[in-house]
């Protein structure tokens, strides 16, 4: 059987393998490619510039802001950014020595490694927040109306498999 002939089991659906791409979905995946590029780009020049942060730097803080006790399983960490484990950890070695991030070992698996945001990294995230937020309203956002980022959320939910609509 050849590659254009066979396909690929996919949420329930049969795609032939090597099949072009319909105008329709060319388009969108395109068009999401391109503004998930551009906004994470926007929004990364702004931490940089205006707190010497990266936006991968921010997503650690602001998950560790969340979690409960501001501490979060290296493991657990990693999913939540998107990154490996080997990214997650260079990345939290970064924020160790800049005093953002303390590392603590989990008393429940002698395996396990917590990233704890410190006081100062509460303090730096506090302060980069509010510019962060801004600049997602403004080149996000506000380009849409209510009824578009309901659609858009919509759309997009299901294909992060395990995230859970908000509705």
């Amino acid at each position: 059987m050849s590659n254009i002939t066979q396909s690929n089991k996919l949420m329930g659906q049969y795609i032939p393998v090597g099949s072009e791409l319909k105008p329709a979905e060319l388009r969108a995946w395109r068009a999401f490619l391109d503004a998930q590029a551009t906004l994470l780009r926007r929004l990364e020049a702004e931490l940089v510039a205006g707190e010497g942060m990266t936006l991968a730097e921010f997503d650690v803080l602001a998950q560790l802001g969340r979690a409960e006790d501001g501490r979060l399983r290296m493991s657990d960490l990693s999913e939540r950014v998107r990154l490996s484990p080997s990214g997650i950890t260079r990345l939290v070695d970064r924020l160790v020595r800049a005093g953002l991030v303390k590392r603590g070992n989990c008393a429940t698996d002698r395996r396990g490694t917590w990233a704890i945001l410190t006081t100062e990294g509460t303090a730096r995230l506090r302060r980069a927040r509010p510019l962060h937020l801004r600049g997602v309203r403004q080149h996000f956002a506000r380009r849409l109306s209510p009824a578009q980022l309901d659609e858009l959320a919509d759309a997009l939910e299901p294909l992060t498999g395990d995230r859970v609509s908000s509705k």
